[in-house]
């Protein structure tokens, strides 16, 4: 072996981290007076036995393995990922914030003032009269802002049976919608990859619940027929609801409750940096209009006038009940607040603007074909005769995350883009040419990539539909 195969295969070897269980193990006697049933217990038991240098490094080679944030940019289209800054965390370790949501509202009044406080900063944000901090996730949020919109047309003796959601919206719309009962109705965009107006006109009918949009649009474009779209929905008994997945375009320019909508749900870890991924905990908002804050879950948190406390939970006059538990993620809405406070209103409104500024930026400085624009957060580019995968997975091999790929369908071959505000002209210059030296690489280099990762090209509809959920089944499926 010569001097670079050498040093190639020791790159191999720091590459593949092996299971603290493949290090070393040793095997312990189990105590025989465990008071546990005979058919719970076992007479021994192998366990892994590294030295502490030993645990130290193999979880730092994992977390090295890892992509993430604080590594680089991830400019993950419709999916803001936004850099989590340090302060937040602190604020909500502080040691005051460990509440136990349990607590009666006398003892808890600081966690409850935060609460209200937050509730109207997102109002005011959103345009909305009232909000719910109790939905765990931003789906969780938008199922209950559908089931809301279901419980005021059922108050009203509205027999709706519909919901139209535009072509290009998140997949979580169609679904949500569905698992509330509804049927769907798709919108196509117009040529503009705008919201057809004409066919939204022959879509609304006695039948329809809502129309769930979010502006700007998936592929970054503002509905400037906005006011008569919600004129459309409005004049049939509909609802408007806006999916806050975007909402990170318009901080303090624009507000949704001023265009019309009626609902909407606010996805904190997009817009206010709070922790995205990992399966949780998140929080998702709900605000809404007054005609529609009655059925609100329970419980909120209102101004107490009077009295010897200042806050209370309370439950709306027609709460569709309770989504979460207590008042919500608590931990995570400490960072949304700390988050919002730290910035104001001029540091929202420079956040998006230079979000804006940003994918516009780099729309310009990549070769591939970038359709429709000018764009507001983000934008759909196409690999045209190229395969968005292999492209996107080629990104990886210059050290770079790459954007979504193949979706929106409305652009072939998508590879949606956003670079969000947090990210200067260098890092964004990095990203352009790794776009560009991926996009014009050879189609051998493309379809074997990615090569200098630590997992290689994967099977990705097997691995979606057979998951590896624990090192067992890893383990199990090798001595098969």
């Amino acid at each position: 072996m010569n001097h670079d195969q050498a040093r190639y295969s020791r790159e191999a070897e720091a590459i593949h981290e092996p299971l603290l269980s493949e290090k070393s193990e040793s095997t312990v006697d189990v105590d025989e007076s465990s008071p546990l049933p005979s058919d719970l217990t076992r007479e021994e038991l192998t366990l892994p036995s590294p030295s502490e240098p030993e645990v130290t490094r193999h979880y730092t080679r994992l977390s090295q393995m890892n992509w993430s944030i604080d590594s680089g940019p991830y400019p993950l289209g419709s999916c803001t990922m936004k850099y989590n800054p340090k302060f937040i965390e602190d604020v909500a370790a502080d040691p005051n914030g460990a509440v136990h949501p349990d607590r009666s509202p006398r003892s808890i009044q600081g966690t409850l003032e935060l609460q209200y406080r937050l509730q109207r900063f997102l109002a005011e944000i959103g345009g909305m009269d009232a909000v719910t901090l109790q939905p765990p996730a931003g789906a969780a949020g938008e199922f209950t802002g559908i089931l809301i919109a279901k419980a005021y047309h059922d108050h009203h003796g509205n027999d709706r049976s519909e919901v139209i959601i535009p072509a290009s919206a998140h997949g979580t719309n169609f679904a949500t919608a569905a698992m509330a009962g509804y049927d769907v109705v798709e919108l196509p965009a117009n040529e503009n990859g705008r919201v057809d107006v004409e066919a939204l006109e022959a879509a609304v009918s006695d039948d329809t619940a809502a129309l769930m949009l979010t502006n700007p649009n998936t592929v970054g474009l503002f509905e400037r027929d906005i006011s008569e779209i919600a004129d459309i929905v409005h004049d049939a008994g509909g609802l408007l609801y806006y999916d806050g997945a975007n909402l990170n375009a318009l901080l303090g320019r624009a507000r949704p409750g001023d265009m019309g909508f009626d609902v909407m749900h606010y996805n904190v870890h997009k817009t206010f940096a709070t922790p995205h991924g990992g399966g949780g905990p998140g929080a998702g908002p709900v605000g809404v209009t007054e005609e529609l804050s009655a059925f609100l879950p329970a419980p909120c948190v209102r101004e107490v006038n009077g009295g010897d406390i200042g806050y209370e939970p309370f439950e709306p006059e027609r709460s569709i009940g309770k989504v979460h538990g207590f008042t919500g993620n608590w931990l995570v809405l400490i960072k949304t607040y700390a988050y919002i406070a730290r910035l104001g209103d001029e540091g929202l409104a420079d956040a998006s603007a230079k979000a804006v500024l940003n994918a516009n930026y780099l729309a310009e400085r990549i070769d591939l074909d970038v359709p429709y624009g000018p764009f507001h957060h983000e934008f759909a580019a196409t690999s045209g005769d190229r395969d968005a995968a292999d492209v996107a997975k080629r990104m990886l091999d210059f050290g770079v995350h790459p954007p979504t790929t193949k979706w929106p369908q409305m652009v072939p071959e998508a590879m949606l883009t956003e670079p969000t505000e947090i990210e200067n002209r260098s890092s964004l210059d990095d990203l352009a040419d790794a776009f560009n030296a991926a996009y014009g690489d050879t189609d051998e280099a493309l379809e074997s990539a990615p090569n200098r990762t630590t997992a290689k090209r994967i099977d990705q509809a097997a691995a979606a539909r057979n998951p590896r959920l624990s090192w067992q089944a890893l383990d199990d499926e090798k001595t098969e």
